[in-house]
């Protein structure tokens, strides 16, 4: 067993983290719940939901991180129980009176995905932000098709749609975006990702790739803090109403204009937004950087 404490919290400290982390996750899947509940889909949110494999509920789940002993409160039964609920979930240890993750016990199962995750998010920050895609992932998954993805009309019909596919270019570097083109729309992309050369070729530019600091920051749970995982959370969710904005369907169900990158003012609006999510993705991907580094260490 390998431990090594950093930070001490006490019992009432730790438990309003934990209360403030599920009042805050609640606010940020609102939306989503309250249209889940009524039966009704969200074309824009329930991908947070489906293509990430993450409930609501998950969410709620607060962890302290690495380095963080959780300390008792011997005069409050509840806190005793809490702490040794938190004691037997996976990777976890009792030391002295407290309870915090165990970091050899984490590293034996988990230090190959950490590794790769590192090196993935390094790759990604070390390289300038490319601004110029436009968005043109989500035109290039219908282009020739008659069905969508998605329930909601094209704005410009099936056959502009087309057209706009066919005489812009397509900078796609994120391969999880790239596999949904059609088989069409493929030779229109400059570049061939691969799940081989995805470290290679992820940007700091792409909504997709920041998108996903969500999933890394779910898959370095528990050794990643609560705030983080919901910081990536929110970037993601912010990330994604751009990401349907532009995108070929009509949004005016949910109040929200389009982005209409087939014009030069859209493609100029864009650019500025993406350059905006970009700016704000490089801190967060540096927290989760850390965090493999802790792990590692």
């Amino acid at each position: 067993m390998s431990v090594s404490v950093t930070t001490e919290l006490a019992a009432s400290t730790w438990r309003s983290l934990a209360f403030e982390h599920k009042v805050r996750a609640d606010t940020l899947t609102a939306r989503w719940r309250e249209a889940h509940d009524a039966q009704r889909a969200h074309e824009i949110e329930d991908f947070l939901f489906s293509y990430y494999p993450i409930r609501p509920a998950r969410l709620r789940h607060w962890a302290a991180g690495v380095g963080v002993l959780l300390l008792p409160e011997h005069s409050d039964p509840d806190v005793g129980a809490e702490l040794t609920k938190r004691q037997q979930a996976r990777w976890f240890t009792r030391v002295q009176d407290g309870v915090m993750l165990d970091i050899e016990a984490y590293n034996r199962d988990r230090g190959p995905a950490v590794k790769y995750i590192r090196a993935l998010l390094s790759g990604t920050a070390s390289r300038p932000a490319n601004l110029g895609c436009f968005g043109l992932h989500e035109w290039a998954m219908v282009y020739q098709q008659d069905e969508t993805r998605h329930a909601l009309p094209l704005r410009l019909g099936s056959k502009e749609t087309d057209r706009v596919v066919e005489v812009n270019k397509i900078r796609c570097t994120h391969f999880d975006a790239f596999r949904f083109f059609t088989p069409a729309a493929r030779p229109f992309n400059r570049m061939q990702p691969t799940r081989d050369t995805q470290p290679l070729l992820e940007q700091p530019g792409c909504l997709h790739a920041n998108m996903d600091l969500y999933k890394w920051a779910w898959k370095l749970t528990p050794a990643a803090p609560g705030d983080l995982l919901l910081d990536c959370f929110e970037l993601a969710r912010d990330i994604r109403y751009l990401d349907m904005q532009a995108s070929p369907y009509d949004v005016s169900k949910f109040g929200l204009p389009p982005v209409r990158i087939e014009t030069p003012e859209g493609k100029t609006e864009y650019s500025r937004r993406q350059g905006e999510f970009a700016e704000r993705s490089q801190p967060l991907r540096q927290r989760l950087i850390d965090v493999c580094d802790s792990v590692l260490r």
